[in-house]
């Protein structure tokens, strides 16, 4: 499974022109379920996530977790975050899980990231979204399940 994560002050979801998901500040989260992944890998992420420390404590140092500052998650499916580019100018998805697969895992995902006690808003799987934030920072992490 792969994540990109944005320390973000604002993020929002938008499906013609109707906002599906909005927090403040937290985390916009993309996901990407992969071929081999299952259940395990999501919680294991999910864990992961909440506890990361990429937030500034009072002297101004990535110290506090999401968790920690009461933050919320925007948590968006990314099937590109698979992309193969090692042959010629288009990337490929192959390495992605199938779609049936993917949905349940994004949705497993989400719902670890609620057990982990994160407020969590959502995109749509499979939809064609507009996602605005500002990055705060800007900090952005990638994480894969493989690392």
């Amino acid at each position: 499974m792969r994540t990109l994560l944005q320390r973000v002050s604002s993020a929002s979801v938008t499906i013609e022109e109707s906002t599906v998901g909005e927090i403040d500040q937290g985390l916009l989260i993309y996901v990407c379920a992969v071929r081999g992944d299952d259940e395990s890998t999501a919680r294991t992420l999910a864990v992961k996530i909440a506890k990361i420390r990429i937030f500034q404590n009072d002297d101004g140092h990535m110290n506090r977790s999401i968790r920690d500052i009461g933050g919320k998650a925007l948590i968006v499916s990314q099937f590109t975050l698979a992309a193969d580019t090692s042959q010629g100018n288009r990337p490929g998805f192959s390495g992605a899980a199938s779609p049936d697969i993917a949905r349940e895992l994004y949705e497993h995902f989400c719902a670890c990231m609620k057990d982990e006690g994160i407020p969590v808003e959502t995109g749509r799987f499979g939809a064609d979204m507009a996602v605005q934030l500002i990055n705060d920072g800007p900090v952005t992490i990638w994480l894969d399940s493989e690392v």
